[in-house]
């Protein structure tokens, strides 16, 4: 048996050897089948209000909450490393039950796009609109006498808040609320307002999960009683998923996002293949939580595993990436790494 074992291969084996394209960075890199590029990531950042603390964020190493002339500061470093894209938060001073401050024309977010888009032109600044960050009660949208969102009445809502921000500037809006209907809403009160050329860049794939922990602290978010399951999707669901997408689509989205990233990669590949426009998927903050504190401890190389994670989503069908690690993986890259 070990003399079968040890008898040279036929010319049929020695034909059937992957290895031979993996000998060389060189070679491995000339057959390469998918990449990151640094130009389709998109950093998010969290704009704080005056009286709110810019500190590093407990949960999240290495992110933290940006005043609005430190955001420009923050999105010059970016654009010089190749980073072109940003996605705001807000935390505002004030919240009421009705997300008033999401609207106003002097909010966080309306001042910071207006700063980005006078000191730093060329950054593509899509801001995230819900209304989580600016309600008391951190539920997404207005509540009815039941204590339920209102659907409807949230619509409403959205369309002042997004069409701040683009009298603002804004160059993409980001509709994150999963409410019914808000695309084709959002798209109805821009058009109708001149706002024709501004991107609709849909969470339309954004799950109840439980990854979401740390944007909480971040953007000071949680719901004070129940949860949002009965607007955001079930975790088990696949065909709702692609169903989602192509109402969205069917609204008029311009961008179509899976959330989140790491767990629904299936999803990304789903919604890919169905989608004739750019799938972007959001590798959010319990995924970056969980890579920092295992690389803090020692139990993973941080770097590698990045690179894995954001590889997979691309091979998985994303052509946009948005990620705390968009900065440091292009700092990494620029360099050689």
């Amino acid at each position: 048996m070990i003399d079968d074992l040890l008898r040279p291969r036929t010319a049929v084996d020695l034909g059937k050897r992957p290895r031979r394209l993996r000998a060389s960075p060189a070679l491995r890199e000339l057959v390469r089948e998918r990449e990151v590029r640094i130009g389709s990531l998109v950093q998010p950042l969290f704009v704080a209000d005056d009286g709110q603390p810019a500190t590093e964020i407990a949960s999240m190493p290495g992110v933290r909450r940006w005043r609005t002339a430190e955001a420009v500061e923050e999105c010059r470093a970016l654009a010089a490393l190749g980073v072109r894209a940003v996605l705001l938060f807000g935390i505002p001073d004030r919240k009421d039950a009705v997300a008033s401050s999401a609207h106003d024309p002097a909010g966080i977010v309306q001042r910071t796009i207006r700063a980005l888009k006078r000191d730093v032109p060329a950054m593509v600044v899509i801001a995230d609109l819900c209304n989580c960050e600016y309600t008391d009660h951190g539920h997404c949208g207005i509540l009815d006498e039941r204590g339920d969102v209102d659907n409807d009445a949230t619509l409403e809502l959205l369309a002042r808040t997004a069409l701040s921000y683009a009298e603002a500037g804004v160059d993409v809006i980001a509709p994150s609320d999963m409410m019914d209907g808000r695309v084709g809403y959002l798209r109805a009160a821009l058009d109708a307002s001149g706002y024709t050329g501004l991107p609709i860049m849909s969470y339309a794939v954004k799950f109840a999960s439980g990854f979401y922990g740390p944007f909480r602290d971040a953007a000071d978010s949680t719901p004070q009683f129940g949860d949002r399951r009965s607007y955001q999707m079930d975790p088990p669901n696949a065909r709702e998923a692609v169903r989602e997408a192509l109402l969205d689509l069917d609204e008029g989205a311009d961008i179509l996002i899976v959330k989140p990233a790491l767990a629904y990669m299936d999803l990304i590949r789903a919604v890919a293949e169905v989608s004739d426009v750019p799938v972007a998927c959001y590798n959010v903050s319990g995924e970056y939580a969980m890579v920092k504190a295992a690389a803090r401890n020692g139990w993973i190389d941080e770097d590698r595993i990045v690179d894995e994670m954001l590889t997979g989503f691309a091979r998985a069908g994303a052509d946009i990436i948005i990620t705390y690690f968009a900065k440091s993986y292009a700092e990494r890259h620029r360099r050689g790494a």
